[in-house]
């Protein structure tokens, strides 16, 4: 059984797999209160309980084949883990986004994990677990919300200690309300960052702060 707060449709508004149809799947609960948080709905562990069964019916019934796995944050919810086995051998194309700060390690082989790494200006900068890093892979991506030019710098000198651009796709999303993208790619061109990727977050670019299109 899983604490859900919300199954819905929309189109993929962040990683590499923006501008796609993707029904997210949305967990209750986090462990984290990032400033910037846009899902704050979703901390309350008072969703709707469901089965893995009842899950797996509903995402049918959209008809879509990328599915993405999110919260809140999902890992705290250890029977996740046998929903991504299920989607998996359902033949659907699975993403979870966690927010770093849990062991990624059970996520099963196949998944594309969306893993966040909090700077200092989200309230949650040191959450990190270090040793998700052993982890990752090339089918995987970091992402980095970036509220500053000062978060850009940290976020940098993160990835160059841990030769982060070798090991994924790096991604820096700016928080528009504070950091406007322009700002920021005009500080990423400036500093000829060619091993990371701009992430705007289409969705809000479509809708503005509506999370649930």
């Amino acid at each position: 059984m899983l604490n859900v707060c919300e199954i819905f449709t929309s189109i993929q508004g962040e990683s590499t797999r923006a501008g796609r149809l993707c029904v997210f799947v949305r967990l209750s609960g986090c462990n984290l209160r990032c400033v910037w948080c846009d899902t704050r709905y979703s901390y309350s562990n008072d969703g709707i309980t469901m089965s893995i069964e009842k899950i797996l019916r509903e995402v049918g019934q959209y008809n879509i084949k990328l599915v993405e796995i999110t919260g809140g944050e999902p890992l705290l919810q250890s029977e996740v883990v046998h929903l991504c086995e299920k989607l998996l051998s359902g033949g659907y194309e699975v993403m979870i986004e966690t927010n770093g700060s849990l062991d990624i390690s059970a996520v099963p082989k196949g998944i594309k994990r969306v893993v966040d790494v909090k700077c200092p200006d989200s309230g949650s900068g040191g959450s990190f677990l270090v040793d998700n890093l052993k982890h990752i892979n090339d089918n995987d991506e970091l992402k980095f919300v970036l509220a500053s030019i000062n978060d850009a710098v940290w976020a940098r000198q993160f990835c160059d200690k841990h030769s982060a651009t070798n090991k994924c796709q790096v991604i820096f999303s700016p928080v528009s309300s504070s950091l406007p993208y322009a700002t920021l790619a005009d500080w990423m061109v400036e500093n000829r960052l060619d091993d990371i990727r701009l992430g705007i977050q289409l969705h809000k670019v479509i809708w503005g702060n509506d999370t649930r299109n």
